[in-house]
């Protein structure tokens, strides 16, 4: 399925009938026969060509900000799981393979047996 082509024109249309006429995005979109996912697309780019020139609109997130977050926030969650394995452990780890495995069952689920796998002996 191919998607459509809106003009520029027609896309300037459908953000001032939300943000100049009060209209909700929904009752537009459904309106024009477009999807409420690409009004509210088209909502944001006219919001940062609006604040392009100030400083609000420095401060805006970027794509690349926005792929470097995603990033960070799992490897900020990927590290928070191993901290908590390791707590838990308390040096069952150090117990040999056998102990290793008992508490990888017992805390099946409440850890991703990867991030169990991957945490090292303390």
């Amino acid at each position: 399925m191919a998607s459509k082509q809106y003009t520029d024109e027609f896309k300037a249309e459908a953000v001032k009938q939300v943000t100049e006429r009060g209209f909700a995005v929904a009752e537009v979109a459904k309106r024009l026969g477009v999807s409420s996912h690409s009004l509210y697309q088209w909502l944001r780019k006219a919001k940062r060509e609006a604040l392009a020139g100030t400083p609000e609109g420095s401060m805006l997130p970027t794509p690349r900000d926005s792929a470097e977050v995603r990033q960070l926030k799992a490897e900020v969650k990927r590290l928070t799981e191993e901290r908590d394995i390791l707590k838990k452990s308390r040096g069952v780890l150090r117990q040999g393979v056998m102990a290793k495995y008992a508490f990888m069952r017992e805390h099946l689920g409440e850890f991703r047996l990867t991030a169990m796998s991957r945490v090292p002996d303390p």
